[in-house]
């Protein structure tokens, strides 16, 4: 039985939920929230969520776990067949997450808790959008998905990751990073597959739940 550990709330957990619901691949969903806590570091080393244990062992990071259940459940692949369409799947998530969402994370502090922006880091944050979004559109396909016909591991990062980017800089800056992009349509049309209409329930209701 894969374990995953985390919270609805964390995207990169939802990352690798999405991924578990498309592939059919039976697995547990048990709580964690992050910790420099020597117990907790014990069982993830970089103190983060999520984190996965199976029969073998325990490891952490999203993309990892990606790639582990692409080889260990290949019956239903979130990879292409070819070599260089496979690289180009993961181009799309590196960039997706190291030049998108990682720098829109940096306020979200201030969207979630109203913490103060330094000087300076909404302006730095806006440039490192445009440039990372330049990048984003030089690579993406929408044909229909992020990365053409197949819907692969870019989607799964992409169908998580988009909304949070789109949350954060709508409550900052007042617009959509994506406005240039299909990504309306695109996020419609990810609400017709059952494993993302799954995850987004889960964290409604975890929403909900933490509201009471």
């Amino acid at each position: 039985m894969f374990k995953l550990y985390g919270t609805p709330f964390s995207n990169y957990h939802n990352k690798v939920k999405l991924a578990l619901l498309e592939k059919g691949v039976a697995f547990e969903e048990l709580p964690a929230a992050p910790s420099q806590a020597a117990d907790y570091l014990a069982l993830c080393p970089t103190g983060k969520v999520p984190y996965f244990e199976t029969d073998a062992g325990r490891f952490c990071e999203s993309q990892a776990a990606l790639e582990y259940l692409e080889e260990c459940y290949p019956l239903v692949a979130l990879l292409p067949k070819d070599a260089l369409a496979r690289a180009r799947v993961r181009e799309l998530i590196q960039i997706l997450e190291q030049d998108v969402e990682l720098a829109a994370r940096r306020l979200l502090p201030h969207v979630l808790f109203g913490a103060p922006v330094a000087d300076g880091v909404r302006e730095e944050v806006s440039r490192q959008l445009d440039r990372g979004l330049a990048s984003l559109s030089r690579v993406v396909r929408f044909a229909p998905w992020i990365a053409g016909e197949q819907f692969t591991l870019a989607d799964c990062a992409a169908a998580v990751h988009i909304p949070v980017v789109q949350h954060i800089t709508a409550q900052v800056y007042g617009r959509d990073w994506f406005a240039d992009l299909p990504v309306a349509a695109y996020l419609e049309q990810l609400q017709h597959r059952p494993a993302y209409a799954r995850v987004r329930a889960d964290q409604d209701a975890a929403r909900a739940a933490r509201g009471r």
